[in-house]
């Protein structure tokens, strides 16, 4: 067995390694000991023997892999404006647990991480300014890229539709594990105030982009989360284009529709998933205070209030990015980092300045897998 795969797996007794080739012919057994092994000791594992690299590469094995890395979801910061791309691994606690460079993307000034979702992670090649309603003709050409970094594996999506004007993309996954589908709003022509906007949409299945015309609304750029089959974003208010006025949505058969905003909400605010609803975190800069909201009736508009929080820091600094899992969420500002808990409205500073310095990290959750780019 390979020293590196052995690290992996726990030391066995005389006995137990006399077991170990009856263990192997028990593929459910193995499966269950692999799968909850890092991506990286598993890639390794496959030169162990035949039987281990077809169960591996099985999609049974990739299901189950995910299954259980789900269930220690962390959170991935991406520090936008380094040179260096770098990928930082967080736990709760705001521990680094691995960082992992980007190769290739050295001479990139504008690469965005967009979302993260089962291990895949969007990243655009184009100069999306996170939270503005960005209206200016297109001066480079959008670039998607499907990245999966536990395996390295990257994919650079196929060119979509000529733009004048880009207004927006969002990432669904599913129905299969690893199909995704990536959603494209752009304007053929650069006309203020008006706005003609389009849609298309990219299928990891067919590998190609299919447009479905022009839609009635578009999003704010490309923040944006995916849940259960849905993709939602904010629309622009009409009074304060900088501002969120409503929600969109898009489900898998590409059914738009919107959804109000339990209250009017300020240009610092943030969709996130808390306690398995879509969540809305409004941050009042005036007041000091941050609204967390969930959404119980999609049909309906109808929210509850999870709490109601002061915000630390909050008169001198921006807060820059959010990211939420089970009752707790990752809270960035341009000088701390913070893990707010829904429960007992309490906040856990995290000491990460020294790590990031001014470079305005974006975080997500996250959860290492298998699963293929395309």
């Amino acid at each position: 067995m390979d020293k590196s795969v052995a690290k992996c797996i726990p030391k066995l007794s005389r006995r137990q390694n006399d077991s170990w080739s009856d263990v192997e012919t028990v593929e459910d057994v193995l499966s269950n000991i692999l799968s909850r092994l890092p991506v990286k000791c598993i890639i390794r594992s496959k030169a162990v023997s035949r039987l281990w690299h077809k169960l591996i590469s099985s999609p049974y094995f990739t299901k189950l892999h995910l299954m259980r890395s789900r269930e220690n979801v962390i959170y991935i910061l991406y520090p936008y404006m380094d040179e260096i791309k770098e990928l930082h691994l967080v736990d709760g606690d705001g521990v680094t647990t691995e960082i992992i460079t980007l190769p290739g993307f050295e001479n990139v000034s504008s690469l965005s991480m967009i979302c993260s979702y089962n291990g895949l992670i969007c990243f655009t090649i184009y100069p999306w300014f996170p939270h503005l309603y960005m209206r200016q003709p297109v001066e480079e050409d959008l670039e998607i890229l499907i990245c999966n970094p536990a395996t390295r594996e990257i994919r650079l999506l196929p060119r979509g539709s000529p733009a004048e004007q880009e207004l927006g993309i969002g990432v669904a996954f599913g129905p299969g594990t690893s199909d995704y589908r990536v959603f494209r709003f752009f304007s053929s022509i650069f006309e203020k105030p008006v706005v003609s906007p389009q849609c298309e949409i990219f299928s990891s299945n067919t590998g190609t982009w299919r447009g479905i015309g022009f839609v009635q609304q578009y999003p704010m750029g490309a923040n944006h989360v995916y849940f259960n089959g849905q993709v939602y974003w904010f629309i622009a208010s009409e009074e304060d284009h900088s501002t969120p006025g409503s929600i969109l949505s898009v489900d898998m058969e590409d059914n738009f529709k919107t959804i109000e905003l339990p209250e009017e909400v300020t240009a610092h605010s943030f969709l996130i998933i808390l306690e398995g609803f879509l969540s809305l975190v409004a941050v009042y800069d005036d007041d000091l205070i941050m609204d967390v909201w969930m959404l119980k009736d999609a049909n309906e508009s109808y929210w509850e209030k999870k709490c109601s929080a002061y915000i630390e820091h909050a008169v001198e600094e921006c807060i820059d990015s959010v990211a939420g899992r089970n009752n707790e969420f990752f809270f960035i500002t341009t000088e701390h980092y913070f893990i707010f808990n829904t429960d007992r409205t309490t906040w856990e500073q995290l000491y990460l300045q020294e790590v990031f310095g001014q470079d305005s990290p974006v975080v997500f959750t996250y959860a290492e897998s298998l699963l293929p780019c395309s």
